[in-house]
């Protein structure tokens, strides 16, 4: 197999204005959406409604995203630092899940080139956008973003873009932005320091300090999901040399993004993206480099993991606790429904003690309202989104409480985010509980990503106290649970995000190395 045979690309950018204020004006907008092409609920305009920046005043803005983790609060200081002033215009988030409808996709770039173009007149932008999106007809919406964005303001105009760890890099978007960087770790700790490192650069480019070129080069391989956390092997040999690459003279950045196994599209799989002050030479040579490194690491991707019945059974024999199952096919920030009901039927049908599952849906939520706090409960539960996930489990117990589902998170977790909002959440205790082992569903009304250990702690669940925790996600819960966790098990479960790729048939993703697990 020829590595370096799928793409190689280099772009040389010389921006430079011919006029620059002593305080450049810079546009911050974002339309971030981690797409599976396995689920099939599109996403559609009202999923992203609610994160819009102009709902409110710049200072405001400003001010509550500065005091996140995420990549908008390492620009707001990265600005802050260089002299930029910023200029939030629109920003749309939603919860992963299917393609984005095209009206709903065409909306809002719309109203993101619509704000470029008003006063006072900007003199580039920053872009937060995923780097795993697809809309209808778009299988990178990313680029596309970049694309339209680039077509409204001229081709002299700087745009800086980040990416997710977990973007499946297009190359049309290295040819449309004069800046793309990726997150470098996975949990995503380091989403405020890439934002500050792009604000950084654009700055340096802005006032002509720098001129920065880009080489990309993609291995001819796929970086499956359950290897993605970079602060272990195989991986963090290949972060730590990223970043001591950029130690080097004349680099700027270096990303090494995993890819994201769940987008079927061309650009699927890692990359490789060198930024130096206008060296391709350097540039194309270490992104060569890097990718090799990781294409050595092929064969020491393999994995094998228990089924639910397997690791619920492992869970229950361990001595130390609590243990916490990895629900990697009901990954919700990778775009399953949250609602799959393979691990707690095990721990159903195998009477365990002392668990905790938290699922969406929305119907039960509402019928341990009607039944109120106290009272009993007896309904169907999850496996409701589609029959991928699993069939409805029958729970019978005792609504303990009802709440909001808003909480903070203070600590830095994936992401970065601090202000969440669960909907109303009710609590029950189930069949089998006792007073010092308690069985637990948490339902929520919304899609949840079990970022944070406050999902449970914030509605009176302390996660010390039981014998089993279930987090629906692969690599990203481990921030948040290992704290709290004396052994964490990955489960190879069913679903829109099964760790599995024989499980998924791919019709315009390459043909890559990794793709061949056995079948299930």
């Amino acid at each position: 197999m020829k590595l370096f045979g799928r793409l190689a690309l280099l772009l040389l950018f010389s921006t430079a204005l011919t006029s620059v204020r002593a305080a450049p004006r810079i546009a911050i907008a974002g339309i971030s959406h981690e797409t599976n092409s396995f689920n099939l609920t599109k996403a559609v305009l009202a999923d992203f409604e609610g994160d819009d920046a102009l709902s409110g005043n710049r200072k405001e803005w400003l001010e509550t995203n500065a005091k996140t983790s995420q990549n908008a609060a390492g620009m707001i200081e990265g600005a802050e630092k260089y002299g930029l002033e910023l200029y939030p215009i629109h920003f749309f988030n939603a919860v992963p899940r299917g393609p984005i409808d095209g009206p709903g996709f065409n909306s809002m770039v719309d109203r993101v080139i619509q704000g470029l173009k008003k006063a006072p007149g900007y003199d580039g932008v920053l872009l937060v956008l995923h780097g795993a999106m697809i809309a209808d007809g778009f299988p990178s919406g990313d680029a596309e973003i970049v694309r339209r964005v680039r077509q409204a303001m001229g081709p002299r105009f700087p745009i800086a873009v980040t990416h997710d760890f977990h973007a499946n890099v297009d190359p049309a978007i290295i040819a449309d932005a004069n800046i793309v960087i990726t997150g470098k770790e996975c949990p995503h700790l380091d989403t405020k320091e890439r934002g500050f490192q792009t604000a950084s650069i654009l700055a340096r480019l802005i006032k002509g300090e720098a001129k920065p070129v880009q080489a990309m080069v993609k291995p001819p391989m796929m970086l499956n999901l359950i290897h993605h956390d970079t602060y272990r092997l195989p991986l963090k040999p290949i972060v730590d040399a990223s970043k001591e690459t950029e130690k080097k003279p004349g680099v700027l950045a270096v990303s090494i993004p995993g890819g994201y196994q769940y987008g079927d599209v061309p650009a699927m799989g890692p990359s490789v993206i060198v930024i130096t002050d206008n060296d391709p030479a350097l540039a194309k040579n270490e992104a060569e480099r890097l990718s090799a490194k990781l294409w050595e690491l092929r064969d020491k991707l393999q994995f094998d993991l228990p089924e639910p019945a397997k690791a619920v059974e492992m869970a229950m024999a361990s001595k130390v606790f609590p243990v916490t199952l990895l629900d990697t096919g009901d990954n919700v920030g990778g775009g399953a429904a949250g609602d799959s009901t393979f691990v707690l039927a095990e721990l159903v049908r195998q009477k365990a003690t002392g668990w905790v599952v938290a699922l969406f849906d929305p119907e039960a939520v509402q019928k341990a309202l009607s039944a109120g706090v106290g009272n009993p409960f007896a309904f169907p539960v999850g496996g409701k989104t589609d029959r991928v996930h699993g069939e409805p489990i029958m729970i019978r117990g005792t609504v303990k409480s009802l709440n909001d589902g808003k909480f903070i998170e203070t600590e830095v977790r994936h992401g970065g985010y601090r202000y969440w909002d669960m909907g109303l959440t009710a609590v029950i205790e189930a069949e089998g509980s006792t007073r010092d082992l308690p069985n637990i569903v948490v339902l929520n009304m919304k899609r949840t990503v079990p970022l944070s250990i406050h999902q449970l702690v914030s509605v009176g669940v302390y996660p010390e106290r039981q014998k089993i925790l279930v987090a629906k996600g692969t690599i990203a819960p481990r921030a948040a649970y290992e704290p709290v966790s004396k052994l964490l098990i990955a489960v190879d479960s069913e679903g829109a995000c099964a760790i599995n790729p024989a499980r998924f048939t791919y019709k315009l993703a390459p043909t890559l190395y990794g793709m061949e697990k056995r079948k299930p």
